[in-house]
């Protein structure tokens, strides 16, 4: 109904997620560092401690929390409320994970909105679900473009009833279908890849776009990325608290600038009293 919609639009305006314009920490593994700069802090939900949390928002810090919707990881500790019937390959290069069947929304539904309640619980101000692109992959099952869409929106829908933002992780192919449902996006290695182009679309709705590169150096990376308005970081893969890199607060080494280098040749030519 419209007031539903108008209900929906008034309710997600008082969400807290990353704005444009604002660094972040990518950080998954080890004792959060609450020490480093940057205004977002991306931890994982299950490990990080109500305590981190609340000395992160003393901070003045914006908190978003790691879990996985669109695959099973047998060391959580709802690892055992997965039913074997929605577990399928594995993922590559990832030990202990494999695909759901994101079909079955009635058996995910109760251990995701448990995982969203959780983050609620712990004072996160979002979340970051991963793997939401399983349709595009081996996952094991016949999942179609449209089953990713509503699994999807089931989950940012789940979110948003309970007050938290949520960000749309890759899954760049289907972006025109949910800029609308999601607050910001969390993207790896767009530029590795050369499909940054598909992101403009969240700053052009102001939203942030949160991007790491983990192959990239800073020099190849963030020029472009500040051009774009990104909120780009560089890290290692295994997303520990360092080393991290700062695109928005990179500095290139002092080269100048298009207006300083025209200053300075105008200066020589003053001094030269032509």
């Amino acid at each position: 109904s419209t007031w539903g919609r108008m209900f929906v639009i008034l309710f997600v305006f008082g969400l807290t997620a990353p704005q444009i314009g604002q660094t972040w920490q990518y950080q998954l593994l080890g004792s959060i560092d609450t020490s480093i700069d940057a205004d977002v802090f991306d931890i994982d939900l299950f490990d990080v401690s109500e305590s981190t949390i609340s000395k992160l928002h003393d901070l003045g810090k914006v908190v978003i929390c790691y879990f996985s919707s669109g695959s099973y990881e047998d060391w959580r500790t709802d690892a055992d409320d997965f039913p074997n019937s929605v577990l399928g390959n594995d993922l590559d290069d990832w030990e202990g994970e494999k695909w759901l069947d994101i079909r079955d929304i009635a058996s995910l539904s109760p251990i995701m909105l448990a995982r969203l309640d959780l983050a609620v619980s712990k004072g996160c101000d979002g979340v970051e679900p991963d793997n939401v692109d399983g349709y595009a992959n081996d996952s094991g099952f016949d999942l179609k473009y449209a089953d990713q869409i509503t699994y999807n929106t089931f989950i940012a829908n789940a979110a948003h009833s309970r007050g938290l933002s949520v960000g749309l992780k890759n899954d760049l192919d289907q972006i025109a279908d949910l800029l609308s449902f999601y607050d910001f996006a969390v993207n790896e290695q767009c530029f590795e890849n050369d499909e940054c182009d598909a992101l403009t679309a969240f700053i052009d709705d102001d939203k942030a776009v949160l991007n790491v590169e983990y192959e990239l150096t800073a020099k190849d990376v963030c020029d472009d990325a500040n051009e774009r308005q990104f909120s780009s970081i560089i890290k290692e893969l295994e997303l520990r608290a360092k080393p991290i890199t700062q695109c928005l607060t990179w500095d290139a080494g002092g080269a100048p600038t298009t207006v300083s280098f025209a200053l300075l040749i105008l200066g020589f030519f003053v001094g030269i009293g032509i």
